[in-house]
């Protein structure tokens, strides 16, 4: 589940919208353009960050050296996103927009 939104305060009502649909917030991931801005919406929203649990090990060492983009578009890849969904996803983060994924395990 996949949504594309324009700021936190929309964000917000997506995560509350996913939660009444059963998704609890460890099943929720928000992706921001900026990694400080999404780090700050996933704290403020107590949602999940990608690591090394949904990438792997490898893919995680190749993101500290590929740029934000191919970061982003690897994490939306671990958190459910095909690679055609993650490059238009990264899209949208380019134009300030946040994504919203849902998935559970």
């Amino acid at each position: 589940m996949k949504s594309i939104v324009e700021n936190a305060v929309q964000a917000k009502a997506e995560v509350e919208k996913l939660e009444m649909q059963g998704y609890s917030r460890d099943d929720i991931y928000i992706f921001a353009h900026y990694k400080e801005r999404e780090e700050d919406i996933s704290d403020a929203l107590d949602t999940e960050e990608v690591g090394m649990k949904e990438q792997g090990f490898l893919d995680s060492m190749k993101n500290l050296v590929s740029s934000r983009g191919d970061e982003l578009r690897s994490k939306m890849e671990a958190a459910g996103l095909t690679a055609e969904e993650a490059s238009d996803a990264e899209k949208e983060l380019d134009h300030g927009k946040l994504v919203v994924i849902a998935k559970r395990d």
